[in-house]
């Protein structure tokens, strides 16, 4: 083969990163199996061990491109234990076309205790025996599975964004979507918006509704918007807020927050707000957010 046709064999390659997720009952496996899918890993849960190489097996007969497979296994499965999860991952190990790391999620014994008891949970290994029991009898058969995990997480301390944010970072892929932000325009005469996590307040600035010839028009209208921004107050609102999320959004994106939704009202929903909302969009976008605009209340009457 040439040099030329090795480069091509090479550049059609599939390679697949693969990330299993074990641990304790109730340390978090559902939360960052959620943190790798937010990242960009197709997540699967409670696959059966003896079903893994099957998953990867036709993606490596494909060819071309790299898969991100994040996939939680745990004693929800029939076949699941230590020798059964080593008979299953040796091969994957070995593999020159799989990267695989092996967390595992730890946590202390009465923290558990109080999760099941606080969710109502039964735990798996629990049906003839007390959840302490349970929690220590899994313990003891995870112990060889937790020496030898490529990460170990001890989620005893972390909140749930901690987590996320732990979890999604190990592991971030090159193109993993970062923050999506939303902004919404709304009427407060129709309440606020359930969705928003950040709401502001515009009715301060100068209203178009009582300038007749722009009253039926909405805020994207370029007559609106010169009313509005002839306001003083409106610039110096304007980029104190953009101010305000320039720094807020890189460290909700450190918290593991996934979407933001952020909200600006005014008593209508039709001139203030929407001006407003397309500003800051814009603004945002500029500076290289993920943004989108929507306007709630301005085709209402």
């Amino acid at each position: 083969m040439t040099d030329d046709n090795q480069d091509a064999a090479l550049s059609t390659r599939t390679r697949v990163h693969l990330v299993l997720i074990t641990g304790l009952s109730g340390a978090g496996r559902t939360l960052s199996l959620k943190a790798l899918e937010d990242v960009g890993f197709e997540a699967i849960d409670n696959l059966p061990l003896s079903l893994i190489s099957r998953l990867l097996d036709p993606l490596s007969r494909a060819g071309g491109g790299d898969h991100a497979i994040a996939i939680a296994v745990d004693f929800r499965q029939r076949d699941f234990s230590v020798e059964a999860f080593d008979q299953a991952t040796r091969p994957l190990a070995a593999r020159d076309d799989v990267d695989l790391d092996v967390v595992f999620l730890d946590c202390d014994t009465e923290v558990l205790a109080r999760r099941f008891t606080e969710t109502r949970r039964r735990h798996p290994l629990g049906e003839d025996r007390t959840v302490m029991d349970g929690i220590m009898r899994e313990r003891q058969l995870l112990t060889p599975l937790r020496e030898r995990a490529d990460l170990l997480i001890d989620t005893s301390n972390l909140t749930v964004g901690e987590l996320r944010a732990l979890v999604g970072g190990q592991f971030r892929l090159a193109d993993a979507p970062g923050l999506a932000v939303s902004v919404l325009s709304f009427s407060y005469r129709r309440g606020l918006p359930r969705e928003a996590d950040l709401v502001f307040d515009v009715r301060f600035l100068a209203n178009p509704h009582y300038v007749d010839a722009l009253r039926p028009l909405t805020g994207r209208d370029p007559g609106v918007g010169a009313h509005i921004a002839a306001d003083p107050a409106c610039e110096p609102f304007l980029a104190s807020l953009n101010g305000m999320l320039q720094t807020l959004l890189p460290l909700y994106r450190r918290e593991g927050k996934s979407y933001l939704t952020v909200a600006i009202g005014c008593t209508g929903g039709w001139h203030r707000s929407v001006y407003a909302a397309e500003q800051l969009t814009g603004r945002l976008a500029a500076a290289g957010h993920a943004v989108t605009v929507r306007h709630r209340d301005a085709g209402r009457m």
